[in-house]
């Protein structure tokens, strides 16, 4: 029997593969030191399931949860652009001491398959869209930086110990258990969270910024995908659609039935105008197309969100 661990588990992307994988009753080791991951993310008791506290920057916590393992999907990280600015030294413990322990932890114990979480910003800013994986990759924060190296890292482990792998490229991924209340929460979770609570939003910039934003369950569809495929290489995990921040904002005002006061400040350091990706790769090397529309995964995130409140 396939042994998963997923690094991370506990966290809004992580706890929804896991969800998925315990449905395809699988076995699941969760490796996450809970910084913003919840045990409330995962099932109570699930006899297919286990979980250890322990950081990826301890090579020895990250070698016991991999002891036997057949399959790793690695995600956990420092997952903020801003902290990485803010802190670049500790951004990349997480992002590249880390993911280096994890991936040689999956080398010893000469796992089958290695898929982990990249960024769609390791492409940077760049000046023609959509963007293949073709694309050069010119990062403009330690974060795109940080993911950029883990793909030239896990290239070179395949060329000294043929590890197989796949790097997702997520791009900006929503729905529920992501926390609106993180200082560094994803643009969705915190106008969902404000429009929910009829409170004036904030708008980094002028609202035309353009975004191609995915629900959390396609992503989840697509890291199990990716975990069975032998495909090797990097993924853009996206809908290939895209919608401006004020449009974005319209439809969530639309679900919620009333208008919101908008606040217009500066952009944000790091953050790119326009993002847009090409899907071939998903869902032809894949098989995954997204399956929720924006208005069907915002409404859905707004439901569980009111429910929690």
């Amino acid at each position: 029997m396939n042994k998963y661990l997923v690094t991370g588990g506990a966290g809004f992307i992580g706890s929804h593969t896991v969800d998925q994988l315990l449905e395809r009753e699988q076995r699941v080791v969760v490796l996450d030191n809970f910084s913003s991951g919840s045990r409330e993310n995962l099932p109570k008791s699930h006899p297919l399931l286990e979980i250890i506290e322990g950081d990826i920057r301890d090579a020895t916590a990250v070698a016991e949860a991999a002891n036997g393992v057949t399959h790793c999907l690695h995600l956990a990280a420092q997952v903020s652009v801003v902290k990485s600015l803010e802190d670049p030294v500790d951004s990349a413990t997480h992002n590249i001491l880390g993911f280096i322990n994890v991936l040689n932890a999956i080398k010893k114990n000469n796992a089958k398959r290695f898929v982990y979480a990249s960024s769609a910003a390791t492409y940077g800013n760049p000046k023609t869209l959509p963007l293949p994986e073709e694309e050069p990759l010119w990062p403009e924060s330690p974060y795109g930086l940080e993911k950029q190296i883990n793909e030239l890292y896990v290239k070179l482990f395949k060329d000294l110990y043929d590890t197989s792998s796949c790097g997702m490229r997520y791009f900006n991924v929503y729905g529920p258990r992501q926390d609106p209340k993180s200082p560094y929460a994803g643009v969705i979770a915190l106008f969902a969270d404000a429009v929910l609570a009829n409170k004036a939003l904030t708008i980094n910039g002028d609202g035309s910024q353009t975004r191609d934003f995915i629900f959390v369950n396609d992503v989840a569809r697509a890291n199990v995908a990716a975990l069975g495929s032998d495909y090797e290489g990097a993924v853009n995990v996206a809908t290939g659609s895209t919608v401006t921040l004020l449009e974005l904002i319209e439809m969530l005002e639309k679900i919620a039935g009333h208008t919101c006061d908008k606040n217009f400040g500066p952009e944000r350091e790091g953050d790119i105008k326009h993002s847009a990706a090409t899907v071939n790769t998903l869902q032809q090397e894949l098989n995954i197309k997204a399956k929720y529309t924006l208005e069907e995964g915002l409404r859905e995130l707004l439901n569980s969100t009111s429910q929690v409140s």
